[in-house]
């Protein structure tokens, strides 16, 4: 018996024209872009003016969206049924840009050449821990703005740990605004050779030979960069609390995404747990590929049971064919019993032709056939065996999750026999989140 929680409502909460912004987050590889775009595509039929903010999809499903290459501007996706009166656009993050995007709305156009030519800025853009998070919230804040859209999917970057997504905004905020900024600007107000003086004693204090590993350029390119940026430290931090507001804001819904597995159900149980430390407004829970079986009744231990006995059935009819077979007779020899080889003419077996008949040829190919229908339904029952043991496994690791947290909203999404690739995987998914319920046996 499988612990029941509360039913996840996926259409209600689409249609409520108060939500307007959903994020999908979780650990990686559970299905997040997947379960972001089916909304997108389910809620934009609906009647939803719908945008999806992905972050590196695979391949066939940005194709599948319209999505052939890297583009920060939502694009509308065709295909989609409009009957209801709602369309879909989509985009991928493009991290770089949407930094360089940030630089040029706030700054004079001098200092921004200056900071898009920086080589710090260039490596802080592309790749410095946090950034990719921090700027998913930037586009955010950017389409909510813009006003253009009633309802804005996010897909959350696949990071080591789905709270890197809250932190990100934090992170980077008090890097740009923080002690660290404030001793690299310290040698620009000082001036002189006594600034170089204090920078170095500074970077001497807290990494100790950071300039000998780095090197007297790469400092200098950092302390260009921050003077270029100080009048926009300020701005980083208020957009990174704004962003932190919107989402604790009504309107603003969480869905965790998660697997049937331990570790991605632990980490979703930590997320949860992380929302309502923050005040953040959790909608449910997404189990994605969910195994189910048509015929849940054969238990595993019954399917094994049935498959050993016929194949012990098989082993034994095997010894006896070959104990009941015939011994060879030595060159020149033959059986006296055999019908018609008598010696005075032909004569009837007492049997008649009963013995002869169980070793015809007919006999052996019946026998063969039985054989192979046993040993198929035997294989087949030991994969039913395994796929029921897979079930009970899941359900056991679900239930583990409902015992700790019995008050979120679930629903269960069966695993589909191959990868979402177009629209239709797409509606496909949609309707199984829309009418998937909590699996309880």
């Amino acid at each position: 018996m499988s612990l029941e929680s509360p039913v996840l409502a996926i259409d209600p909460l689409l249609d409520d024209p108060r939500t307007r912004i959903l994020v999908c987050c979780g650990s990686g590889g559970v299905g997040k872009t997947t379960t972001a775009a089916a909304l997108g595509v389910r809620a934009a039929e609906r009647g939803r003016k719908a945008v999806v903010l992905t972050i590196d999809p695979a391949r066939r499903l940005a194709q599948s969206m319209g999505l052939t290459e890297l583009d920060n501007t939502p694009r509308k996706v065709n295909g989609v049924d409009e009957s209801a009166g709602g369309e879909l656009h989509a985009m991928m993050l493009d991290m770089k840009r949407t930094f360089d995007e940030v630089v040029l709305q706030h700054s004079d156009p001098e200092r921004a050449r200056a900071i898009l030519e920086n080589p710090f800025y260039q490596s802080l853009s592309a790749g410095f821990a946090g950034t990719q998070e921090y700027m998913a919230m930037e586009k955010l804040g950017q389409l909510r703005a813009l006003d253009a859209w009633d309802l804005i999917i996010v897909d959350t970057p696949p990071s080591r740990s789905a709270l890197d997504f809250l932190d990100a905004p934090k992170r980077l905020g008090s890097f740009l605004d923080g002690r660290f900024i404030r001793l690299l600007m310290a040698p620009a107000k000082v001036g002189g050779r006594a600034g170089v003086k204090f920078l170095n004693m500074g970077m001497s204090m807290m990494t100790g030979t950071l300039s000998k590993v780095v090197g007297g350029q790469l400092l200098r390119d950092v302390q260009t960069f921050v003077a270029a940026m100080d009048s926009m430290f300020g701005g980083f931090r208020k957009r990174a609390d704004a962003t932190y507001k919107l989402l604790q804001a009504n309107g603003t819904a969480f869905l965790v995404v998660a697997a049937p597995e331990r570790d991605a159900l632990r980490e979703a149980a930590y997320f949860v747990e992380r929302l309502a430390a923050e005040d953040m407004p959790l909608a449910g829970l997404v189990l994605n590929r969910v195994h189910r079986s048509g015929a849940e009744r054969l238990t595993a231990e019954r399917a094994l049971a049935a498959a050993e006995a016929l194949e012990e059935e098989d082993d034994v009819a095997s010894e006896e064919g070959l104990e009941e077979s015939p011994t060879p007779l030595p060159s020149g020899e033959f059986d006296e019993s055999a019908e018609n080889l008598q010696k005075v003419g032909i004569v009837d077996q007492p049997d008649g032709k009963v013995g002869l008949r169980t070793n015809s040829p007919e006999s052996e190919s019946q026998d063969t056939n039985t054989h192979d229908a046993h040993r198929l339904a035997a294989g087949l029952l030991r994969l039913h065996a395994e796929r029921m043991q897979l079930v009970a496994r899941e359900r056991r690791t679900r239930d583990r999750f409902v015992s700790v947290h019995p008050e979120v909203p679930m629903v269960d999404v069966a695993a589909l026999p191959g990868d979402v690739h177009d629209l239709a995987g797409l509606r496909e998914i949609g309707e199984r989140l829309a009418q998937g319920q909590p699996t309880a046996a």
